[in-house]
């Protein structure tokens, strides 16, 4: 997820790392932290730079009885549960190195792969992937260092279906070769629609979550009653959304078919129907024409446009777009400052997810049994003790901190979604429903890169500097010259 205050260009990853500005015990383990400058923008969920943390020593006891676990993460999020973790099971016996390496500038992966790649003692036992690109180690070209989770001494069938895991998160998490689960998140992604009540209310006479729902044609996995919305706010001098970004993550992970197909170059005919829809909003004004990320796009969110601009109704996203981007940016932090409270969240027209962060356990391994352990907890352990019921009710540093959707539908049933930030709606009663409604089927390993390539050929053609059949063709080579696909 996410960290603090969004001034710079965020990428969905570099949104998750913003979650863990809340602090918690660092003292049960080591702690190596490779930084570079600090972030500006990649894709998925985390922001600024990873937070230094200080180097603990093993204790000599612990060491004794179990060794050392190596994690590696993009982002401290994973490794202040895991202290946690050792912190409420003082017999675990075991203590954790952990390596973090932000994405930014891309040095995350690379360094993972080494690690992965060299073994031996160093090696990650633990590490973690993020949405933009997991595939490539569920699914993809370093698949094969991922453990399967039934070998680490979990129940797999029994504990999935017992903690409701969304499907998506179990599809991305499966290594086809052997359709084994390898890798899990604790946080779901699953997206809505997340508006305006007061201008709901000036709009449409009502900001009732239900009827805003049926407004904008949700679960009709059509965008017409969007549009029709689109234009009844436009009468009342408002947009509908920022930009087509808000747009392009409900669009493209409810594709049918991913970007590649066989080794080669696939546009599904939904991501191709972008192109329109990104016009429709453009050549009607629908939007502010912004990029999402930037600082305009946050000015959105409080109602701080530049002259000229639009009240914003909505975006599309999960709850960490609620909690980490939104929140953060909307100019107030209590109800009544900027548009604090002034918010809620309903279902959308079509299904889809966005980001997310997935845990898997090196193969070789020689700890797999206590691996496992931290691993059930914080991916599958429905209880009141597990990492995800103390994630949802934001008691996991103590109380009153921020609640979060979780992978475990279980879990998010037996806990209090509501927040202040919504005018008190309870989020779960939303975000339960659309994670069921996600698909995890239509990723590639090389969907952070194509996705960027796609989209700076969809502004061109919105903009009128290129037609359409040039912009697809400018897109094909462009990938065609940076990625070894075959192009029809």
């Amino acid at each position: 997820m996410k960290k603090k205050v969004l001034s710079v260009v965020l990428s969905v990853a570099m949104i998750a790392t913003m979650l863990t500005a809340c602090s918690s015990d660092t003292t049960k383990t080591e702690t190596t932290t490779e930084t570079t400058e600090a972030a500006t923008e990649t894709a998925t969920e985390e922001t600024a730079e990873a937070p230094a943390t200080e180097e603990a020593p093993a204790t000599e006891e612990a060491a004794a009885e179990g060794g050392v676990i190596n994690l590696y993460s993009f982002t401290d999020e994973i490794p202040k549960m895991v202290d946690k973790y050792l912190e409420t099971h003082p017999d675990f016996g075991y203590t954790v190195n952990t390596t973090i390496i932000p994405t930014t500038d891309g040095a995350y992966q690379p360094a993972l792969d080494t690690a992965l790649a060299a073994g031996g003692e160093s090696a990650p036992d633990i590490y973690a992937a993020e949405g933009a690109f997991v595939l490539k180690y569920t699914q993809g070209d370093a698949a094969q260092f991922a453990a399967a989770y039934e070998d680490l001494g979990i129940d797999v069938a029994k504990e999935v279906a017992d903690a409701q895991i969304a499907q998506y998160t179990v599809d991305i998490g499966t290594r086809p070769s052997d359709g084994k689960l390898v890798g899990l998140g604790y946080q779901a992604t699953g997206g809505a629609f997340i508006y305006r009540r007061s201008i709901a209310i000036d709009a449409f006479g009502t900001d009732d979550p239900a009827t805003i729902a049926d407004v904008i044609g949700a679960g009709s996995n059509s965008w017409d009653k969007f549009f029709e919305a689109a234009e009844t706010l436009k009468s009342k001098g408002y947009a509908i959304v920022s930009g087509d970004g808000d747009m392009w993550h409900a669009v493209e992970n409810s594709s049918d078919k991913g970007w590649i197909i066989d080794d080669a170059l696939n546009i599904d005919p939904k991501r191709e129907a972008f192109m329109d829809l990104s016009k429709k909003l453009k050549d009607n004004g629908y939007h502010n024409d912004t990029q999402d990320w930037t600082e305009a796009w946050f000015a959105d969110m409080a109602d701080a446009q530049a002259d000229g601009a639009k009240k914003v109704f909505g975006f599309f996203g999960p709850a960490w777009l609620i909690n980490y981007t939104i929140g953060q940016n909307c100019g107030g932090t209590s109800v009544g400052e900027g548009t604090y409270g002034d918010w809620a969240v309903c279902a959308p027209p079509i299904g889809f997810f966005w980001g997310g962060t997935w845990v898997l356990a090196n193969a070789n391994s020689t700890k797999k049994e206590a691996v496992g352990k931290i691993i059930d907890w914080i991916t599958l352990d429905c209880t009141t003790d597990g990492l995800q019921y103390a994630w949802a009710n934001g008691t996991l540093y103590g109380e009153g901190g921020t609640k979060d959707t979780v992978a475990s539908g279980t879990v998010m049933s037996m806990s209090d979604g509501a927040l202040d930030f919504l005018g008190g709606q309870n989020m779960f009663d939303v975000f339960v429903p659309a994670n069921q409604y996600a698909n995890g089927t239509n990723l590639t390993q090389y969907d952070e890169t194509i996705n960027g390539y796609w989209r700076d050929q969809v502004r061109e053609y919105t903009a009128g500097n290129k037609d359409k059949d040039t912009a697809i063709a400018d897109f094909k080579t462009t990938v065609s010259e940076n990625l070894d696909l075959a192009i029809d």
